[in-house]
């Protein structure tokens, strides 16, 4: 694959990872401590034998930080992060593209892409962290006091294909440079004097 295709598929990739990790951030589904209620990182759901709340779900906030559990405490934070590292990931992405002409040179090109793809990864990591410590807590909880009713809500799941996505598409990006030892100056040689 060239490396303006490879950077432009890792570019798409991690754009998707940063939606989807917006949207793990925004939905109230990180685990289901009991059958009717849903958790999220910013308010909590009483939903009516479903799944997933409804429009007509009674929602509320949390009232203080000290109502959110330790784990949830920490992901906030982290997937906040994660979102502003992302955004600004996107940013040096386009800027540094093949596909514009901000940066002229190919191989300041090569470089904006790697610290674009170096961003990504960082927000990966970001995002996997508190999902990972999430899904521990809700298997642990679950399993220690069988619980058979706790147990893992959407955005969890959204948040491990959002990680992927962002560290995939870093990897991409941090490849896309060409591998080669090329000057930035041009050498030429006169040619001989004839005699």
């Amino acid at each position: 694959m060239k490396p303006g295709r490879r950077q432009l598929l890792g570019l798409v990739l991690a754009i998707f990872g940063v939606l989807g990790t917006i949207i793990s951030c925004a939905l109230p589904t990180w685990r289901f401590p009991e059958w009717s209620k849903s958790e999220g990182l910013w308010k909590s759901c009483n939903s009516d034998y479903s799944y997933y709340p409804r429009t007509t779900t009674p929602c509320k906030s949390y009232d203080s930080l000290l109502d959110l559990p330790q784990d949830l405490q920490a992901a906030r934070v982290l997937i906040v992060i994660a979102i502003i590292v992302g955004i600004f990931g996107v940013i040096v992405g386009v800027v540094g593209g093949n596909c514009t002409t901000l940066v002229s040179n190919k191989r300041k090109n090569s470089k904006v892409a790697i610290a674009s793809g170096i961003t990504f990864i960082i927000s990966g990591v970001l995002v996997i962290i508190p999902i990972c410590w999430s899904t521990i807590t809700t298997a642990f909880i679950a399993r220690h006091h069988y619980d058979i009713y706790r147990f893992m809500g959407a955005s969890l799941y959204i948040g491990w294909a959002s990680a992927g996505l962002l560290l995939l598409g870093g990897s991409l990006l941090c490849c896309s440079c060409p591998c080669s030892n090329e000057n930035d100056f041009k050498v030429e040689y006169s040619k001989p004097s004839s005699v």
